[in-house]
């Protein structure tokens, strides 16, 4: 899904008009050492947010991004789509370029597929193959630590689960650490077209909405499941068992007859 143009007249108005006329989902390219959100508060030295890039109020972002990483981030004013998004429930795949130290082996590569162990249990599997150093790469300010006696390389990783810091402890298991880490995609939005620190308008998608309520039957023992039906409901009145070509109880359709009261006559004295 690519981004859409702007609306001419509404951006003439001001950004605020503009920002405020739609349902909106932005993707930003989130630059190295900017927190993921829009305050900084209690910090002496504030640090850099997302409001030091995009201007549009009432957006959030839909998932997290550390303040050392790089790349895609999804940010919405709609708390439905918000949460399809960033719910781990949905598996949406996120793909990541990981630059590690050293050079991975298939074996290596393979545990990454598999699953690791980390300290709060094993990853989910995942995608990963070697990749050249991505084309027209940006720099990084500051620039990552080489060690020339040790080379580097990249990792394209594809993950379904979002636990904190997970590609880096991924890495680091196989023995690998992340040098840099840049994510390239979420579900279907990606980089691609986007500079550093840019954002732009993405077309809002269909929610998929909750499963709609079955109306079978109930499994089991439908027999019982009739009797107690019919003990909710009262007893069968004849006429409504014969509509229903059921027999009445042996205490339905009878009615208790009410006892006269008579009133207690004095014997005259």
């Amino acid at each position: 899904m690519t981004a859409i143009d702007r609306n001419p007249d509404l951006v003439s108005a001001g950004s605020a008009a503009y920002c405020l006329a739609m349902a909106r989902l932005i993707r930003f390219n989130k630059p190295f050492d900017v927190l993921p959100q829009f305050t900084d508060r209690g910090q002496e030295t504030p640090r850099k947010t997302l409001s030091d890039f995009i201007d549009c109020p009432d957006v959030y972002p839909a998932g997290r991004l550390d303040r050392d990483s790089e790349g895609l981030m999804l940010l919405t004013d709609t708390g439905r789509l918000q949460a399809w998004i960033s719910d781990p429930a949905h598996k949406m795949p996120k793909t990541y370029w990981v630059q590690v130290e050293g050079e991975p082996d298939a074996a290596a590569l393979q545990a990454l597929r598999n699953g690791v162990a980390l300290k709060d249990g094993m990853t989910r599997p995942a995608k990963a193959d070697l990749m050249d150093e991505p084309a027209d790469l940006w720099a990084r300010t500051p620039p990552i630590r080489v060690r020339k006696s040790i080379p580097d390389s990249w990792i394209a990783l594809t993950i379904t689960e979002g636990r904190n810091r997970q590609v880096r402890r991924m890495t680091a298991a196989i023995g690998h650490p992340t040098l840099r880490l840049i994510r390239y995609s979420i579900g279907i939005w990606t980089l691609d077209g986007l500079s550093q620190a840019k954002w732009d308008d993405l077309e809002v998608p269909h929610v998929p909405g909750p499963a709609k309520p079955s109306f079978k039957p109930a499994r089991g023992n439908t027999a019982v499941a009739k009797s107690r039906a019919r003990k909710k409901s009262g007893p069968l009145t004849p006429e409504h068992a014969a509509y229903r070509g059921q027999k009445p109880g042996p205490t339905e359709g009878r009615l208790k007859a009410k006892k006269p009261r008579h009133k207690s006559r004095r014997s005259p004295s």
